[in-house]
């Protein structure tokens, strides 16, 4: 039977990855992995500047025991209401956040930094690995969710983002 730490690396992995769809099966357990793919828009709660934020597909799991009916977990973004709408990025795992490589380095981003989806927001350490967050999107950060050094859980929003 898997560990929750393992079903926790595998869904790790495959977010991190290109890979859409993952089964595996081991001594009767059975699980099941599928990546949404796409942004999920959030608008704004109130008329306030936002800090940087953006959003990783959220994945979804369906675990099998012989013993146990499955079970779904899946990650889901919550709404506000305003005309503007921004995405999140969201942490991929469970770790600690850091805002910049090194603790004399400046923040990768910040509010009003302009990204493009392929760069580097953040970092999340997690069991001893520093693991780069790309922000996914393009556009503008509007607002930072999280203090650096502060403990991130999987699929918590980091930075708000206004897309191009």
């Amino acid at each position: 039977m898997l560990k929750i730490q393992e079903i926790r690396e595998i869904i790790k992995l495959i977010d991190q990855s290109d890979i859409e769809e993952f089964s595996f099966e081991h001594e009767g357990s059975k699980i099941n992995l599928k990546k949404r793919t796409g942004f999920v828009p959030v608008a704004q709660q109130q008329p306030i500047v936002q800090q940087p934020v953006t959003v990783q597909p959220p994945v979804q799991a369906v675990v099998e025991t012989p013993a146990a009916a499955p079970e779904k977990v899946e990650a889901k973004i919550e709404g506000t209401t305003n005309n503007e709408n921004y995405l999140q990025v969201v942490s991929p795992m469970v770790g600690t956040f850091y805002q910049s490589p090194t603790p004399d380095s400046p923040a990768y981003v910040q509010i009003g930094s302009q990204v493009k989806a392929d760069t580097v927001v953040c970092i999340v350490e997690a069991m001893k690995l520093f693991n780069e967050i790309e922000a996914e999107v393009d556009g503008e950060i509007v607002e930072v969710l999280v203090k650096n050094g502060e403990l991130v859980e999987y699929g918590q929003p980091l930075y708000l983002v206004k897309p191009r």
